[in-house]
């Protein structure tokens, strides 16, 4: 049985120092890192950052290792009992790996405690210790210690020992019940005052709000929480944004902004994104965490495990991410319809669209979607927003059709799939709806492997909700409001720069990739004139028929070219409610 000891004490250097004793040890024993973190389809090379390894005996003598390749290592000496050493630099500031400084620490398993291979199914045990003033939480279940203290901790296998992330520091915390189901809140890094009270109203605020959300969530799945307890960890930054599922938590990034002061301050666009974002981790704790692709079941860490099938784990729950947060009360129907407006239009806006179809998208995850670069909006459609796009689809026709909807689908997949442990395969979800249309959904499923865009219009107007298209009104437009369009196109995204404009991305067939222009090319003049972080709003006063001069460097070299003045594409979508009654049978 491996028993892990990690400590945080050398927070200077960034080092988790982390000790394993393993009993029983196997003739030319192996162990390993794995090579990505479930949830997040990319190799990471988890290894890369294990430094310092070092072994011995159960008479303190040295054990010779032996690397095998990457990530896996041998025993070469035989002995009973094993003591390995190793550290693990932690500096990356998201929710996949691990990180540790003056202030916190957090790190996920997968990228600190290494797998002993036949010794996977075992209990693995794990003693936290570090500065003494600091704080720990974790979803794993405690052997020893008071709940937010130091102590040792217990998992049942391998797999579980490296789905229970921790948060490590002088955090604020804050419990609320879910039905019978104890949930707790965490909030970490450097907090505003308001945070810094006890009680603190945002985290009384945010317990409000979470329960009307989770309560939402276990309704719709029988009534079932998965879980006997829940825990949301948030790392609060100047400018942070993300998060991944795990079994019964979830690791979270927000901006400070983005969180509410006080139980009566009304939902900021910030505030609303960071609970959506607390819908979607939420909700994978059944819609990927238990209801999986087949080739999750288990997990291969060592290599990529393709699947066509992520449209309907992250697409589905980024359906219901923003859904979940207005059936729960907290925002209006005009909120919501303005963020799906939003996802539709950031689809509209990807010409990728046109190249990969959502299965392709799903499979090659791990070299396009988790590795974009400047042409990514040229190239790939997102299974996320796309794949909630089609969600959406397959609910309206179903409300359409049937006395059934997309809740009675994922109902279906958690009896059948969540429950049961059984994999689904890339036809079961085409297979469940049609069980619930009672007819062949084959036609309907076609959208998954072609690039056309989905129909949604009519579906929508079915329910009294009017789709309106029309071009792009600012930099900051993203959809969602009916607002005055440009007169003029550029087609690329720019940032300031002491120079002029620094070029991020073009789009395809687009005006300033007709003048030439490439991402990292910085433009520094049109028209004769120095441009400026205004120049969007500049190009559109110009007379209709007239060219632009473009000047721009491309490294050290001037160059220049003519950009024709077109109209832009009508790529952003709000909507109009047309009919209250038809619209109350779905929202």
């Amino acid at each position: 049985m491996p028993h892990y000891h990690i400590n945080a004490n050398q927070y200077s250097a960034h080092l988790f120092d982390v000790s394993i004793h393993v009993t029983a040890v196997q003739p030319q024993q192996t162990f390993c890192l794995p090579a990505w973190i479930p949830g997040s389809y990319m190799i990471r090379d988890f290894a890369r950052h294990l430094i310092n390894m070092r072994a011995t005996n159960e008479q303190g003598q040295a054990v010779r290792l032996i690397q095998l390749d990457k990530q896996r290592w041998q025993v070469v000496d035989e002995c009973e009992q094993l003591h390995l050493h190793y550290q693990i630099y932690a500096a990356d500031l998201s929710v996949r790996s691990a990180y540790l400084d003056h202030e916190r620490g957090f790190f996920n398993g997968s990228s600190v405690f290494v797998c002993f291979e036949g010794l996977e199914h075992q209990a693995h045990h794990v003693l936290v210790s570090g500065p003494h003033d600091w704080l720990v939480a974790t979803g794993l279940s405690r052997l020893s210690g008071n709940k937010w203290h130091y102590g040792e901790f217990v998992a049942d296998n391998y797999d579980a020992l490296i789905d229970h992330p921790f948060e490590l520091g002088a955090f604020a915390h804050h419990s609320f019940d879910v039905d019978g189901v104890n949930h707790d809140i965490v909030l970490a890094g450097r907090l505003p005052p308001s945070l810094r009270q006890d009680p603190s109203p945002c985290l009384e605020r945010l317990a409000n709000d979470l329960t009307a959300i989770c309560r939402s969530q276990i309704q719709l799945f029988d009534k079932q929480a998965p879980f006997d307890n829940y825990l949301f960890m948030t790392a609060v930054l100047d400018n942070g944004f993300g998060g991944l599922e795990h079994r019964n938590s979830t690791a979270l990034m927000c901006s400070r902004s983005d969180l509410p002061l006080n139980q009566t301050q009304a939902i900021t666009d910030g505030y609303q994104t960071y609970l959506s974002l607390c819908s979607h981790e939420y909700f994978h704790s059944w819609n990927v965490k238990r209801i999986k692709p087949t080739t999750f079941v288990p997990y291969q860490l060592n290599q990529e495990s393709y699947t066509e099938q992520l449209w309907a784990y992250e697409g589905i729950t980024s359906y219901y991410d923003d859904l979940m947060t207005y059936r729960s009360g907290l925002i209006s129907q005009q909120q919501y319809l303005a963020q799906l407006a939003q996802t539709l239009t950031r689809v509209y806006r990807s010409q990728g669209r046109f190249k990969q179809s959502l299965t392709e998208s799903s499979f090659n995850a791990w070299t396009k979607f988790y590795q974009q670069d400047e042409n990514a909006q040229n190239a790939i459609v997102s299974y996320y927003t796309k794949g909630a796009l089609f969600a959406l689809y397959i609910d309206l026709h179903l409300r359409e059709h049937s006395n059934y909807s997309l809740d009675d689908l994922m109902r279906l997949l958690w009896r059948h799939h969540g429950l049961t442990g059984v994999g689904t395969d890339d036809r079961s979800h085409q297979a469940y709806v049609s069980q619930l249309l009672g007819q062949d959904a084959s036609a309907l499923f076609a959208y998954l492997n072609n690039t056309q865009d989905i129909p949604l219009a009519a579906l929508l107007a079915n329910v009294g909700v009017k789709m309106h298209l029309r071009a792009k009104a600012s930099t900051k437009d993203i959809g969602g409001e009916d607002l005055t369009p440009w007169t003029w196109d550029f087609g690329a995204q720019f940032k300031p720069d002491n120079a002029g404009l620094i070029i991020t991305s073009v789009r395809q067939d687009s005006p300033a990739m007709a003048a030439g222009l490439s991402a990292n090319d910085v433009l520094i003049a049109a028209d004769g004139l120095k441009v400026s972080a205004d120049f969007m709003e500049k190009l559109q006063s110009y007379p209709q028929g007239q060219a632009l001069r473009l000047h721009y460097f491309r490294r050290d070299q001037l160059l220049s070219g003519n950009m024709p003045l077109q109209t832009p594409p009508a790529d952003t979508v709000y909507f109009t409610i047309s009919d209250p009654k038809k619209l109350a049978k779905w929202l």
